[in-house]
């Protein structure tokens, strides 16, 4: 707080008209194989969460509840990737790293809502694998196409309004000083860093909405995958046990990978944020994790498995 009255004129008159993204601009030497590393990677999801989008759509064999949501996270990847990678590419490649204010509020926002909507339909995707499991002769009748259609519409949407609120009051704090942020994309902990004066009820509303977003579902689907272990170990044949385990495992490793990294990233205290450990995070939820979905769901399924072949081969 001693900082503030040693040049309050300036506080007041500063307003930022742009941020400069950082990004990768440490290791100079490295752009170009960053660049090749990364334009691979973005390449690999559009490909492969669209090679599911199509199966998913045209094989009749795939349309059941657990593949429409399939189809509805792989269109999800493909926007939620979209949001940061191509402005990383394009950061990798120019001098000019400025983004506009509006553009980055624009992108935070983006980035929250259909990384709340990942959180929302990963815990759907459990929910079905459990009615599916715990109770099979009322799965028909439960999972029917309406409620599919309903879960996966309240995904979509129920983030909206939280960050819209969330991102305004991020954005309405005064920013003054350094304009430069250290982060390859508009992310919560880097802008926050350059706020001035107090964020405490800014900071406490991030926490109080990455509880609900994200603490919530992880525990849902927790308790769902609790109930589903149990309702296998007690299946009388190694076969079944061996199948109902080969349906939920693809789900369990992209959950895993996608909760981890974004619980240690947003409800960790802020004394123990390190530029280099969020950038490396940050890489893994928004990179990484997207590229192996296709690769998890395709290779530890073989209901896709036998899709892909057929489409690839027509």
């Amino acid at each position: 707080m001693g900082s503030r009255g040693q040049n309050p004129p300036q506080w007041n008159q500063t307003t930022l008209v742009d941020f400069i993204l950082l990004g990768f601009s440490d290791i100079p030497d490295l752009q170009g194989f960053l660049f090749g590393v990364f334009l691979i990677m973005y390449t690999i999801i559009l490909m492969g969460n669209s090679l599911i989008i199509i199966i998913t759509k045209m094989d009749p064999s795939l349309q059941t509840p657990m593949y429409f949501f399939l189809g509805n996270f792989s269109s999800l990847e493909i926007c939620y990737v979209s949001v940061t990678v191509p402005r990383l590419l394009i950061d990798l490649c120019s001098q000019n790293r400025n983004i506009p204010f509006l553009a980055c509020a624009a992108q935070m926002y983006f980035f929250l809502v259909f990384g709340a909507t990942e959180c929302l339909l990963l815990t759907s995707m459990a929910y079905d694998r459990y009615v599916a499991i715990c109770n099979p002769l009322l799965y028909p009748l439960l999972m029917n196409s309406r409620l599919c259609v309903q879960l996966a519409a309240g995904c979509w949407v129920s983030g909206v309004p939280v960050h819209i609120v969330l991102t305004v009051q991020i954005f309405s704090l005064p920013f003054c000083g350094s304009n430069q942020l250290n982060h390859f994309f508009c992310d919560i902990p880097p802008v926050l860093k350059l706020a001035c004066g107090d964020t405490l009820l800014t900071e406490t509303l991030v926490y109080v909405v990455a509880v609900l977003v994200v603490t919530v579902p992880f525990m849902l689907i927790l308790g769902s995958y609790v109930r589903i272990i149990e309702t296998i170990l007690k299946l009388p044949s190694a076969t079944g046990r061996a199948k109902a385990f080969s349906t939920c495992s693809s789900h369990l490793m992209v959950v895993a990978l996608f909760f981890g990294s974004g619980l240690i990233t947003y409800l960790r205290p802020k004394s123990s944020h390190s530029i280099g450990m969020d950038k490396f995070l940050s890489l893994f939820y928004t990179i990484v994790t997207p590229m192996f979905n296709p690769m998890i769901y395709c290779l530890r399924n073989k209901e896709v498995m036998v899709a892909l072949r057929k489409f690839l081969l027509k």
